[in-house]
Order: C-alpha cells, then sequence, then structure tokens
C-alpha cells in the first residue's frame, strides 16, 4: 500500500476556526465570526523580504527511510503580505541519493505563515512522484501552524482550540493513486512558552471525526477498523493491473518548535499511524478481492532548520 498522507487545506478550513470552534483554555468565548489576523502574539512569524531558509528532512515510512532538502526565499506579494517560495533541492533514498525529474528544477512550492494568506495545495500532477509525501509533508507542518496565527488566540502555555475540519483531503493522483482521502479533525495547543530561549513548543493532534465525511467506493469498507469510524481510504492501481485496496483510521501528531524571535519553524516532527485494512482486487469495482489483511503503517517525519 503506498501511503500518500496530506492536509490539503482550503479556503474551507478558515469557517471552521470559529464557527464550529471550541474555546481555547483560558481564552474568552469563541467569536461567531472567523477572528481578524493577529497584529502580535508568541508564534506570530515577521517575515524579512528575501530572507532564505533551508529545512532538511528525514522520514521513515515503515521500512522505507529517505531524506530530502528544501529552500526558501521568502517574498512580498502584491497585497502586503508575505510567501515562501520553496525549491526542492535534493532527496535520498535508503541511503542512496535519487536523480530527481528534471521538471523539479522549475517548481516552486508556496508556504506560508502569514494569516493574510491562504493555503492552497500544489499541483501534484506535476511534481517527481518522489516528492509527494515530501512536498505534502512540509505542508502539514506549515499549515498547522498557520492554523494557529490564523485563529490568533493562543497565547499562553495550556491554551488549546478545537477545530472541526470539513474539508476532505485527497493526494490521489488519477493514475497511481486512483482513490486516497482522508477526514481530519485539529486540536491546537500551545504547550510551552521559554522566554530565555525564545521558543514556544506547540502540538497539533490531528483526530477522527466523529462521522467522517468520507465517500467509500464499496460496502466491505464501511466496518470500522480501530475504535472509530474510518476516516482514511485509498486504493492504487498496480503495474499487474490489479488493485490495492485499504480503509482505515489515520491520525497525525505534530510537534512544531518555533522561534518566538521571528515566528520561524526551527524544527518540527510528525507521527502518522494508519490502523488498516487492505484487500488485493482483481477489478475497479473492488468486489473481487482477497482475503482482508489487517495492518498498522506508521510514518515518522522531521524537518530541522540549517540555515
Amino acid at each position: 500500500m503506498n501511503l500518500r498522507p496530506l492536509t490539503l487545506l482550503c479556503a474551507s478550513l478558515l469557517l471552521a476556526t470559529a464557527a464550529s470552534a471550541q474555546t481555547p483554555s483560558g481564552a474568552a468565548a469563541a467569536p461567531t465570526q472567523a477572528p481578524p489576523a493577529p497584529s502580535g502574539g508568541p508564534l506570530t512569524r515577521h517575515y524579512r523580504e528575501g530572507e532564505t531558509l533551508t529545512y532538511h528532512m528525514t522520514a521513515a515510512n515503515d521500512d522505507w527511510h529517505y531524506t530530502a532538502d528544501a529552500s526558501s526565499v521568502a517574498k512580498k506579494t502584491a497585497s502586503g503580505g508575505y510567501v515562501e517560495e520553496f525549491r526542492w533541492t535534493g532527496m535520498a533514498s535508503n541511503g542512496q541519493p535519487i536523480v530527481l525529474a528534471p521538471a523539479m528544477a522549475q517548481f516552486r512550492q508556496p508556504l506560508s505563515l502569514d494569516p493574510n494568506w491562504m493555503p492552497s495545495g500544489p499541483d501534484l500532477s506535476k511534481v517527481d512522484l518522489q516528492l509527494v509525501g515530501p512536498i505534502t509533508d512540509l505542508m502539514t507542518f506549515y499549515v498547522d501552524l498557520w492554523l494557529m496565527n490564523k485563529v490568533g488566540i493562543l497565547q499562553h502555555p495550556g491554551d488549546h482550540f478545537y477545530v472541526p475540519n470539513p474539508q476532505v483531503a485527497s493526494w490521489a493522483d488519477g493514475t497511481n493513486v486512483l482513490i486516497g482521502t482522508d477526514h481530519i479533525d485539529f486540536d491546537l495547543n500551545l504547550q510551552s512558552i521559554d522566554p530565555v530561549k525564545q521558543i514556544a513548543v506547540v502540538q497539533v493532534h490531528h483526530v477522527p471525526p466523529s462521522h467522517p465525511n468520507l465517500q467509500l467506493p464499496v460496502g466491505w469498507m464501511q466496518a470500522p477498523v480501530a475504535d472509530t469510524a474510518n476516516n482514511w481510504v485509498e486504493v492504487t492501481k498496480t503495474k499487474d493491473g490489479k488493485y490495492e485496496a485499504g480503509v482505515g483510521k489515520e491520525t497525525f501528531d505534530v510537534t512544531i518548535i518555533v522561534s518566538t524571535a521571528d515566528g520561524k519553524i526551527l524544527s518540527a516532527s510528525m507521527d502518522n499511524p494508519v490502523v488498516m485494512s487492505g484487500r488485493e482486487c482483481e477489478d475497479a469495482a473492488l468486489t473481487k478481492c482477497g482475503d482482508a489483511q489487517q495492518h498498522t503503517i506508521h510514518r515518522h517525519v522531521e524537518i530541522a532548520l540549517q540555515h
């Protein structure tokens, strides 16, 4: 099973940040409309035009270990906000360098921690397939911290904010991954602030909604695999023309170390288990399948700021 989890948050995510959210611990009652972008706070990103950052990513997907490198340049937008344009400069798989597709030399991934910017997913059909995971994982780190800045009311250690997310995410590419969706809510937590070291620790728990809004393609996927309703489904086409189909429970636990001096990400980690039941099927309708095989896919991803 080729796991490509993705938290692609679009415009509909914003309406969840206030209208449907619970009150954070120690904060005032949640507003009925989305809060304005905060003017300041312990997590606020202070950009400088032309600022460059380089991150090194290390990851494990069960027995597969890989690394990737990405560098960004901060640019001021026409509206006065800031966006970081990332380019992916290298990748290694199980210690061996990978030659990336030539198109990656021109590919730029826009990300930002500016609360006035709107996250949007990259066109994954135009990227090297080997980089889909790193690209979407870096976006997960950025969007998680962006969302905390957008909410703007997590100011003190212990504050938390629950965001019911109406958006179903997809990592399907239409060729290899025919169906790839998950549905995740967000539990935002400001764990600690160290004024001496000028760092803050935030955690974002990505958890299944009580009623995931997934379109499961076949009846046998309805039965819960774990202790919640299934919130993850993937169908891939194999090289021999068969189909690998899986369904189950996915969670993410993300920890981000933030500089309180300027709001940039210093390091981050993500644990991403999927408890799933998979079958190999002969037909696209997923009705002629072998016996179900249950197992847990575990991914661990880390990034660290190099300079």
